[in-house]
């Protein structure tokens, strides 16, 4: 095959997944797209556990390795996939939060791990891939970190749009962390709620990625509970949208009540009681059961959730606070995430993170960040376009304001029967 390829890859680096694709941007078109987990959750499943792990040289450099040979090995798939060879490779460009953008190049991540949380670069970083430890030299392209964690990944979620926001749309790009924008008609305010990895199935106890076997949704019906699982596979964990899907599910049914806490099985009036056990010392919901794996949520899992749902509705709402709008003046909401399904907007109301409105304003984007990667690297002024965008980005941090402890602490409760 001729080397004049010109192909690129685009990455979506996430703190738990990794989202790869080929374009070819003569024609436009993507060639190939794959998927992995981030092979530097060994070091920590959240952003802030990986910073306190790179924070020893020895051990940065070997995350940097890990992940230098998980998108080595990735892009020998695309290539694979596509017909194509190493020598057709051209380009490269990588959207992550600070800390994954950080990482890769195996910088200090010192400003990051502490208070102001300042990446050590906020304009797009042009390097090539020996910079990020590959074995193969390509021209790589990082986008702007606009700062605190708001990244790359969601400046990439914006660009890869299809049409040009109205006034008052709201963006949530929901991973370990929900990265939240507000575009008010000229200018886009933008922050990071740690949500944890709950909506990643990450952290809970039988939480996987959004891969075969995760069980990612639940409906009830009658005393029945029935399952599904991504690609049809027999369940061995839980992902983000089984985890939303359950927690709505048994909010509905009373046996979760609107604190959080798990009904003892001698409370439940329904056969959904018997599902109820303890696990590890701890109140749990079973889900499936049989001879090679156990699916459950327990107690401490559906606390995580209130945790993150609190922190994502917290910074929404200091967001409209900023540009003096309400809830109701939200005209378009636009989700993106790895959950491996789309998330039902109507399960985010249940669970209290949607009002009724947004219900019906809401949209799905799947690897929003992905798309917005490949519009860099197929625009002829794909970069110069990145930075302008990310110069209209306005970050608005949240951790340690009072203001956001006051929003969080409100929404840390699920909605009542009565509101649902």
């Amino acid at each position: 095959m001729s080397s004049s390829k010109g192909l690129a890859a685009a990455f979506d680096l996430g703190t738990t997944t990794i989202a790869a694709s080929l374009v070819d941007p003569a024609t436009g078109t993507r060639l190939a797209v794959t998927g992995a987990m981030n092979p530097q959750r060994r070091w920590g499943t959240d952003v802030l556990a990986r910073l306190t792990a790179g924070g020893d040289p020895e051990t940065l450099r070997e995350m940097q390795a890990a992940l230098a040979a998980e998108m080595e090995r990735m892009t020998g798939v695309l290539l694979d996939q596509a017909g194509a060879s190493p020598a057709d490779l051209t380009q490269v460009a990588i959207a992550g939060n600070p800390s994954m953008e950080t990482i890769a190049l195996a910088l200090p991540v010192d400003s990051l791990a502490h208070p102001p949380f300042r990446p050590l670069f906020s304009t797009g970083k042009s390097v090539t891939t020996l910079d990020l430890g590959w074995s193969r030299d390509y021209p790589c392209y990082l986008l702007p970190l606009p700062g605190g964690f708001v990244g790359g990944d969601l400046l990439a979620f914006l660009f890869g749009l299809p049409e040009a926001p109205a006034a008052a749309t709201l963006f949530l790009d929901v991973g370990t962390n929900a990265e939240i924008a507000l575009f008010d008609g000229e200018r886009y305010l933008a922050t990071s709620a740690a949500a944890g990895p709950a909506f990643e199935g990450g952290n809970l106890k039988c939480g996987m990625a959004a891969l075969p076997g995760a069980v990612s949704g639940v409906e009830i019906k009658g005393d029945r509970l029935l399952l599904s699982t991504i690609a049809g596979a027999p369940p061995r964990g839980i992902c983000g949208t089984g985890v939303l899907d359950t927690v709505a599910a048994l909010l509905e049914q009373g046996v979760i009540d609107p604190t959080g806490r798990l009904l003892p099985a001698a409370e439940i009036e329904s056969n959904l009681g018997n599902r109820v056990q303890e696990v590890n010392g701890m109140p749990a919901f079973i889900l499936h059961r049989d001879a090679k794996s156990l699916v459950y949520l327990d107690q401490e899992d559906i606390r995580a959730l209130q945790l993150a749902k609190g922190a994502m509705r917290g910074g929404m709402e200091i967001l409209l606070g900023k540009a003096n709008l309400s809830m109701d003046d939200v005209s378009r909401v636009v989700l993106t995430g790895s959950f491996g399904a789309v998330l039902s907007p109507d399960v985010l109301k249940k669970v209290g993170i949607f009002n009724e409105k947004m219900v019906r304003i809401t949209g799905f984007i799947k690897e929003g960040a992905l798309a917005g990667v490949e519009r860099v690297l197929l625009a002829t002024d794909g970069r110069e376009q990145m930075e302008a965008l990310a110069q209209m980005v306005r970050v608005i941090p949240l951790s340690g304001t009072p203001l956001f402890e006051k929003h969080f602490l409100a929404n840390i409760d699920f909605p009542k029967k009565t509101e649902a």
